[in-house]
Formats: structure tokens, sequence, C-alpha cells
């Protein structure tokens, strides 16, 4: 039933597939299915009569454990593992799973999947919701698909038309407005040895700003920051971050402050396929948050939306009591402590274009309906083979209303090793939102007072 579910999901899908550079708004009749069959952010209302329930406005209320200091308690502990798939099962399943989640089953002996009852906590803030289905109606593409008209802030496609525009609904996506986080990246060694690097990052959209302009930078859709704090052979180095909607018109500005050296220069190369920061080869620059920046190397197809097993309401992975020696482990995390749901998600395939350069050959993205954040990636060479496998452990913060990640990883299957960012177990307010920012927090100038040691 299942397989038959996803070809229909497929086959609705293809026939919406058209040229991105073509992209328009829809009318107000289709716009005005948010809210009524579908969700305010353009997902599925109904379930599927089995696993998927229809979605009834999501975690609204925290649970009573939670003391408001961004330490987010899980508010299903009595949950209970439904089963587990594994390498004795895992052809049973493989029809939600993606060719990444198989790899990794059949690569690894003791890497398994708890799948759970699937909640479909997903929400936003009203006004977030409500900015979204505007959208709808106004917001398109730029003629070559690399970049938005008329677009400020929320979800710019609830009722996506082809590939990029569901890749733009993840890169755009509400977190929050302004937040600040202290997170920790490991990049484990085969024998499971590890040395974290914390970062404090900061992240604020251009609307969220206290002394928001509308008629200054008005091509600028956020402001990130991300200062490492550890180890001390890197501690002080900063790298800010000014994202562009409209990246034909103005490609991403980046600058770095190295404080070694005490100087603050451009940074064109955190983009694409550049080194991730201090992540030992082991992601790019595009790899960060599953996916972001300019998008005009790949062709993207829309190939359907079907049903998978994917990390849901992982809140167990941030649990204060946990060291990240108990989540961290030889070729992967420790998956008994994770948790998978079934759920809808996009399917959308990025082949690099001809003439471009970068490292994948070949990106198949996997994006939650209900956030439209991307959930899964298989990454493939380019010779077509399977090479690195992402998964985002979501979660929803219930006292903000904002889908959020636990962690990301990010698998080698050709050298054993993996990388986790977003660790939070061991650090010190590891969650703030709604953190006030002014623009002048986020110029060049202000690196330097960042990276004193």
């Amino acid at each position: 039933m299942m397989n038959r579910k996803n070809l229909l999901y497929s086959a609705l899908a293809c026939s919406m597939l058209y040229s991105a550079s073509a992209g328009a708004a829809v009318s107000a009749q289709e716009a005005a299915k948010l809210g009524d069959t579908l969700t305010p952010m353009g997902a599925d209302k109904s379930g599927n009569g089995d696993e998927i329930p229809a979605w009834d406005g999501g975690l609204l209320q925290a649970p009573g454990a939670y003391q408001g200091n961004g330490r987010y308690v899980d508010p299903f502990p009595n949950d209970k593992e439904l089963f587990r798939i594994d390498q004795s099962n895992v052809d049973q399943y493989a029809d939600n799973l993606t060719p990444g989640q198989i790899a990794m089953i059949k690569t690894y002996d003791d890497y398994f999947m708890p799948v759970y009852q699937t909640r479909r906590t997903a929400t936003y803030p009203a006004e977030v919701l409500e900015k979204t289905k505007a959208n709808a109606t106004e917001v398109e593409l730029v003629e070559s698909g690399n970049g938005l008209k008329n677009y400020k802030t929320a979800t710019p496609f609830p009722m996506p038309q082809n590939g990029l525009e569901v890749i733009f609904n993840h890169i755009t996506r509400y977190r929050g407005g302004s937040f600040t986080r202290n997170v920790a990246q490991v990049t484990p060694q085969p024998n499971g040895d590890f040395s974290p690097v914390r970062f404090t990052e900061s992240f604020t959209e251009r609307v969220a700003l206290e002394d928001f302009d509308p008629s200054e930078d008005p091509n600028v859709m956020f402001y990130f920051k991300q200062a490492i704090t550890a180890p001390s052979r890197l501690a002080g180095n900063v790298l800010l971050v000014h994202e562009t909607i409209n990246q034909v018109k103005e490609p991403r500005r980046a600058w770095l402050y190295n404080s070694g050296q005490r100087r603050v220069r451009r940074a064109p190369n955190v983009a694409y396929d550049g080194p991730g920061t201090a992540a030992d080869g082991q992601r790019t620059s595009d790899n960060l948050d599953l996916y972001n920046g300019a998008p005009d190397r790949y062709n993207w197809e829309l190939k359907g939306k079907k049903e998978l097993y994917i990390p849901y309401n992982s809140y167990r992975l941030t649990d204060e009591n946990l060291s990240y020696g108990d989540i961290i482990k030889p070729g992967h995390v420790d998956q008994g402590l994770t948790r998978y749901e079934l759920h809808r998600v996009w399917h959308v395939t990025a082949t690099l274009k001809d003439g471009e350069r970068h490292v994948y050959g070949k990106r198949d993205f996997y994006i939650d309906e209900d956030t439209w954040q991307i959930a899964a990636v298989d990454h493939y060479d380019g010779r077509g083979n399977l090479w690195r496998v992402a998964e985002a452990h979501a979660m929803q913060i219930y006292d903000a209303n904002i889908p959020a990640y636990a962690f990301e990883t990010l698998y080698d299957l050709l050298s054993g090793r993996y990388l986790v960012m977003g660790l939070t177990n061991e650090e010190d307010e590891p969650y703030q939102y709604g953190t006030g920012r002014r623009s002048r927090e986020y110029t060049p100038a202000a690196l330097r007072r960042d990276g004193v040691r």
C-alpha cells in the first residue's frame, strides 16, 4: 500500500514540473487551499489512513518538565519503539528508505533505525503562517531561478511547482527571526576518537533587526555570524555572512577574521564546495544546514512526494545528562538514542550542470512537507557513486513554535568517518531565541571585536 502511495505522490508532483525560469506565483483560488485541505505551510493536512496522522495544529504547549532554559526536554517520554529497521529486514522497508539509509544499514552491522509513532508536531508562529499564505500569490523566482522576487520573510512557495522552489523553501524557512546558539562540531576518527570544536553562532533575519530599515540593504535575506570558541588553536576565528535574496544581482557576501593574523578578509570560498569551517575535510560549505547558498551550479528536478522514515522529534539527542562520548561512536552516532517516524517528504534531485564544478555530481534531497526542512540528503561523486549520507535530526522548539534540528550528521561511506554539527549536551545556554540584534553587529568591522581571545 505504501509503495502505491509513493507512486501516486510521484505522479502528482511530476505533473507540476516545468522550467524554473517560468516560475510564477499561484492564483488566489489555488492559495485558498492553504489552511483548508492543505496546512498553512502547504503540506497535506490529511493523514494516510495508516501511520501518518492528520495535522492538528502541531505541538503548541511545552511539557511541564521544561524549565524555559533552552534545553528542550522530550514531550513524549513514554513513547515506545514500535520496531527497528536493520540488516535483517531492510529490504522489507526499502520503499520507505533513501538509498543512503539503506547503505548505512548494510555497511554497519550495528546500525539500525528505531521507528516510533508519527507525531506531526511542526508549526510556526501565526504571523509566519499568514505571511506564507500571502507569499503564495506574490513571490516568484527570478528569471534564472537563482533568486527571489517580491520576497521579504517566511516561506516563499507553500505550493511549489518545481524543484528550485522547494529548495528555496528550505533556505528561507523561518528559524526564529533572531537567535544565538552555542554548539559543538565533531569529526570522529574511524575508531570513534574525537575532539569537539565549539561555536557561538548568531542568526538574524534582516527584517528582525532592531534597527530594521526597509530602504537599507534590501537584497539581504539574513545575517549569520559563527565564532569559534574552542579549542584554543582555533578560538577567535570568526565567519560573517550576508546572505542575499537575489544572488544573480549580488552573490553572497562573506568575511573571515583570522585571530592569528588579526585581520579581516573577504572569503569568496565560503560557498559551494569550499571547505567547511574546522571540519577536517568532512563537509563542504554548502553542506551546513544540509544545504545552503546559491543553487546555480545544479539543475533541479522535482521528482515527487513520498513517504519516508526520517529522524523526527529527536529530543533525546539534546539531553544534558548525555555526554558527547555517549552519542559519538565508531562509524556513526548511537542509533539507540535516535527516533525515526514515517512522514511525507518532497524528493528533489540536483544534477551538476555541464561546465560547472562541484565535488558532488548529484544530490538527492528529501524535504519534510510540514517544515520545509531538509531531512536527508544522498550525495554522489562525479562518477555517480554514493559517497556521503546526511540526516538532520529534527525537533520542534515548542516554546517559540519553531522547527529546528537537534543536530545534523554527514557520513562518508568511503572513509568510514563522519561529522556531527549542532551538539549541545555539554554547552552552556545552548539556544537563545528572540535575541535583539542591530545591523552594526553584522559588519566586517565588528569581527575584530568578536575575535578577541
